[in-house]
């Protein structure tokens, strides 16, 4: 015959409590010895049960914003990299420049960090509910080509616009041809004043020109990009060479 314990443990599991599922026994204990109040054991159990709902609920938005690694700002080596003002970009989790539809771009050389304080702010938007999508620039463009090809442009656009903050990786690292260029303006337009972007790339802003290779829809890009605007510049060495000495000198064969 199944105890009412185990009817319980039955019911709490069958709505998905897992939680409460897994701690009740120790608290039921804790009841039993009088070293806990039912009400005080109901509200732990019930707490920690939408503390894992909340958590699960992230997780599933992180998910879907299809970052390719979870980085945080905690794990950013700040005194690596002592040309970012920490203060600034550590503000940035507060997202106030997503209230007031302001972008930020930010510039340097491969492997200085750009992505990772990029994630980091991205992820961050994700666990205060904000709708956020990571997109590498080349995949991108691709995609809004392949949109554009089949007839369906303007219902692409409208996806990637809705978004509270796109994250663009990567503009630069390869080269956009004009009709590219043009597509990536509309999506930037449709953006505008309305939701926050965030892009990272490896060429100041005055060497976008060769990358769209077209002056005149790099000048309406960098219009709507740099009307409200964050520009972090990191000038430090890569992180990927952190750490490393010099390379050891080769193995000449000498002639027998």
């Amino acid at each position: 015959m199944t105890s009412k314990f185990q009817e319980l443990l039955t019911n709490l599991e069958s709505l998905g409590l897992t939680k409460m599922v897994a701690y009740l026994p120790e608290y039921v204990d804790q009841i039993n010895q009088q070293q806990l109040s039912f009400t005080e054991a109901m509200l732990t159990l019930t707490s920690t049960e939408l503390e894992w709902n909340q958590e699960q609920s992230i997780e599933r938005i992180v998910k879907r914003a299809h970052f390719p690694q979870k980085k945080t700002l905690k794990g950013f080596d700040f005194n690596f990299q002592p040309s970012i003002n920490q203060q600034e970009v550590v503000g940035f989790q507060d997202l106030a420049f997503l209230e007031k539809n302001e972008n930020l771009i930010f510039i340097g050389s491969p492997g200085v960090g750009k992505t990772h304080l990029a994630i980091s702010i991205g992820i961050e938007a994700c666990r205060q509910g904000k709708r956020t999508l990571f997109i590498n620039c080349h995949e991108l463009l691709l995609r809004l080509r392949t949109a554009n090809e089949k007839g369906t442009l303007e219902r692409c656009i409208n996806r990637y616009a809705r978004y509270d903050l796109l994250v663009i990786d990567e503009i630069g690292y390869l080269p956009i041809d004009h009709d590219e260029a043009n597509l990536f303006f509309q999506l930037i337009n449709a953006r505008y004043e309305r939701h926050s972007t965030i892009i990272t790339s490896n060429s100041d802003l005055s060497g976008w020109v060769e990358i769209f290779q077209n002056p005149t829809v790099t000048a309406a890009i960098l219009d709507r990009l740099v009307h409200h605007v964050h520009v972090v510049k990191i000038t430090g060495k890569s992180y990927r060479l952190k750490g490393v000495g010099c390379p050891p000198k080769p193995y000449i064969l000498k002639p027998p």
